[in-house]
């Protein structure tokens, strides 16, 4: 309706209830398919490609990653959606002691509780191994335990794995949203494939279609809502257990020069896509 106003007269307690901000305005690029259909205007708004991979028009089609229905009709009876840390030990330019990505999570999983979602957060730390960080075998230890998780919760259909970067110290990425200093965050896909050679066999993912258009999919609600918000998805030669399910990502939430208050502040316009994403 005009001004955010619904018609009927509690519409508007309703919606907000159910869906949190679903009438915000739209302050950044509306695209049109034209644009989006041109693999090159694509390529340049919305992806990095690290130099290991290489993405082929055939993957990266926008009228399909937009086409794929990502909603999700599950009751909230049982966990649906799972937040995880590979990598726990990530902390910020403030964090205290025990102030990690860990406790962004926390405030994540309120945040989508609140939007009424059931949300399990595993805050087992899978990069210590005897006390000693150990970042490359993370990911296998990773896989174990959230294999374990989805195995015991047939229900979850959406796995949040939610990390900081780490860029050069003079780098803050930080932008404005609704008045308050946030973070920005870059999503993270995995397409199993290299440069030097080919099909990654050893780490299938029949999911990696659904897995871009999830990511695609809440990036393009960025685009519209908070536009100055993301940083844009990187790919990727490997897979980071993004192949455990259909809505898998992995999500840089700011980096080591932003604090604790930034990061968390990031959570609430996540929160927002993620919920327009899920609820179609």
């Amino acid at each position: 309706g005009q001004n955010g106003v619904l018609p009927g007269g509690n519409a508007l307690q309703a919606s907000e209830t159910l869906t949190g901000t679903l009438n915000r305005p739209v302050t950044g690029n509306t695209y049109v398919m034209e644009q989006l259909a041109d693999y090159d205007f694509l390529m340049k708004h919305f992806y990095s490609v690290h130099t290991s991979t290489t993405a082929g028009r055939d993957l990266m089609d926008a009228k399909t990653l937009l086409g794929r229905d990502m909603s999700m009709k599950g009751d909230n009876s049982k966990p649906q959606i799972l937040i995880y840390h590979t990598h726990s030990q990530e902390a910020f330019a403030d964090s205290g002691p025990g102030q990690t990505v860990v406790g962004v999570g926390d405030y994540l999983t309120k945040l989508l509780e609140d939007k009424g979602y059931n949300v399990y957060h595993d805050k087992s730390v899978y990069d210590l191994k005897n006390g000693q960080l150990d970042r490359s075998k993370a990911y296998n230890y990773a896989l174990d335990g959230i294999t374990n998780i989805l195995q015991q919760n047939p229900s979850i259909e959406v796995v949040l794995d939610i990390h900081r970067d780490g860029v050069g110290e003079d780098l803050r990425l930080v932008t404005q949203v609704d008045g308050k200093d946030t973070a920005q965050i870059m999503f993270f896909n995995g397409l199993s494939y290299t440069v030097s050679g080919g099909p990654v066999d050893y780490l299938p993912n029949p999911y990696i279609q659904d897995n871009l258009a999830f990511s695609f999919q809440m990036e393009y609600q960025a685009a519209q809502y908070y536009p100055d918000f993301y940083r844009g998805i990187y790919l990727s030669g490997l897979r980071y257990n993004l192949h455990l399910c259909r809505r898998a990502v992995l999500l840089e939430a700011g980096a080591q020069t932003n604090t604790v208050q930034e990061v968390k502040n990031a959570m609430e316009p996540f929160a927002d896509i993620l919920n327009r994403v899920l609820t179609g």
